[in-house]
């Protein structure tokens, strides 16, 4: 039954990518690796994934993967125990770099699970797999209620309004660089309907109905950076900044939010003392998507996943690891 599933999902694949890529689907109908292309790609492998079983794959002979900042082999970890793809699905094509980010669900030996895949493809074939997997089967469940993406996400940016690519990671980046240390005094680039959806749940305007507390999650984004409430974030580091979208206005980052433990309360910016339950060292591991209109962040998708504290990402050097500047 196993080969049988397998053969039926690979062919399918394998002709988006070589309808993308060219009549042999190993030469491209251009230049590079276009959207379609790298979409293929996507598909390929989660089907690959899903499957377990990475050997039909197009891939480099040094082939590189990690799953939630750990180097395996590929085919081992989560090729093990994934055993069907998910309902709520995103793509982010990054055609000048050659990678493609797919943000969605899955389902983990019939659990539903969050899934951040980066792809790079090179020569027409897979040389980086890197996987941040989120066990948050309440976030999967979220996502998938959402339906689909918002239509932000795939709607192109007029010509005339597109970003450059250095201007979209500096207007990202931004929003770490404003969060990391939080003092309500910094250049927070947000739209006046910004919003945020981490682990499929809204963590902007969505009143919790407290009554007598700092209600966090009814704000909006710029409102929430203004309270200076981020301040227990000790440290956001390893930005690396892996898909950016012009054509869509999309910046996409795999980065450490670093909490110390050593900030028992955070006092806002209107002199409210707020307790913060953070009494140890830990780390958030968090694939992050901006939508940029017109140099405002417009809406945020996260993907947040706890890690041991000052983790790597496998994917980077010490130094670079621990380094709050923003990269590709």
């Amino acid at each position: 039954m196993k080969s049988k599933t397998k053969f039926v999902f690979f062919p399918l694949a394998a002709v988006l990518i070589a309808l993308a890529c060219g009549k042999d689907g190993n030469k491209p109908a251009g230049s590079n690796c276009d959207r379609a292309c790298l979409e293929g790609f996507a598909v390929q492998t989660l089907d690959a994934l899903v499957g377990h079983n990475p050997s039909p794959l197009p891939k480099a002979k040094d082939v590189k993967y990690t799953e939630n900042g750990q180097r395996l082999f590929l085919g081992d970890g989560l090729w093990n125990t994934a055993s069907a793809r998910g309902t709520y699905s995103l793509t982010v094509a990054d055609t000048q770099a050659g990678q493609a980010v797919f943000f969605g669900t899955i389902r983990e030996n019939g659990s539903p699970a969050i899934l951040a895949m980066r792809l790079k493809i090179e020569n027409r074939s897979l040389s980086e797999i890197e996987i941040l997997v989120a066990r948050d089967t309440a976030g999967a469940v979220r996502l998938e209620k959402l339906g689909v993406p918002h239509p932000a996400f795939l709607a192109a940016v007029p010509r005339t309004e597109r970003a450059s690519r250095e201007d979209l990671i500096k207007t990202a980046d931004l929003y770490f660089t404003g969060l990391a240390r939080n003092d309500g005094k910094g250049f927070y680039p947000f739209t006046e309907d910004c919003e945020r959806i981490e682990n499929g749940k809204q963590t902007t305007h969505n009143p919790s109905n407290q009554t007598g507390s700092f209600d966090f999650a009814a704000m909006g984004c710029k409102e929430q950076f203004e309270s200076g409430f981020f301040r227990f974030v000790t440290r956001i580091r390893d930005r690396r900044f892996v898909a950016v979208d012009p054509e869509r206005g999309l910046a996409m980052a795999f980065v450490f939010f670093d909490h110390a433990g050593n900030v028992p309360f955070v006092r806002l910016t209107d002199g409210r003392k707020i307790p913060i339950g953070v009494k140890r060292p830990w780390t958030w591991e968090i694939a992050e998507l901006f939508k940029v209109e017109r140099g405002l962040i417009s809406r945020i998708e996260a993907i947040v996943q706890e890690a041991p504290y000052g983790m790597n990402s496998g994917w980077s050097t010490w130094e670079d690891g621990l380094s709050e500047r923003a990269r590709e």
